[in-house]
């Protein structure tokens, strides 16, 4: 098993995005990427703490690649605005791939320069490229958020925007 980390702008759907692809065994929503140790919720939302809101994936590189997960990543959300996603607006909604290796630095680096040159996008690639540092989980009543509350997959946004659904 392998890890990777996202920030994509509100973790439950960026959770809930990579929670059904195949080959992906776990999510778990959290901070990083900041300074602040063992921050709660309501820290990270007032914007003192430099963490992003973020999804640690744990994933199956025989069944799913991680340059797979970074097609997934990119396709979630809009990588061009600075602390915003919709309407989630603050430094931890920030775009965001925390990697774990320097295998995965060198893919995240290459998927970002691939998506610069594909004119997707008018606007620049804002999203940050950095180490994995501290991962904080979140608190309990974030984990799973769209399944405990029996929020079906295809009413997220970020959901919708995925072009190979998962079944």
């Amino acid at each position: 098993m392998e890890k990777a980390t996202f920030a994509a702008g509100c973790f439950w759907g960026v959770e809930e995005a990579f929670a059904h692809l195949k080959g992906v065994k776990d999510t778990i929503v959290g901070y990083t990427g900041g300074h602040t140790k063992n921050p709660t919720y309501e820290q990270v939302c007032s914007h003192t703490t430099g963490h992003a809101e973020a999804v640690e994936v744990t994933f199956d590189p025989s069944i799913i690649s991680y340059k797979e997960l970074l097609n997934t990543f990119w396709t979630i959300h809009n990588p061009t605005t600075l602390n915003r996603q919709g309407p989630d607006i603050g430094d931890n909604y920030r775009s965001a791939i925390f990697y774990h290796s320097e295998e995965q630095k060198k893919q995240a680096l290459e998927s970002k320069k691939e998506l610069e040159k594909s004119d997707k996008y008018q606007d620049a690639i804002v999203t940050e490229i950095k180490a994995e540092g501290p991962f904080y989980k979140a608190e309990e009543y974030h984990q799973k958020y769209y399944h405990k509350h029996g929020i079906a997959s295809s009413s997220c946004p970020i959901y919708a925007n995925l072009e190979n659904k998962p079944h």
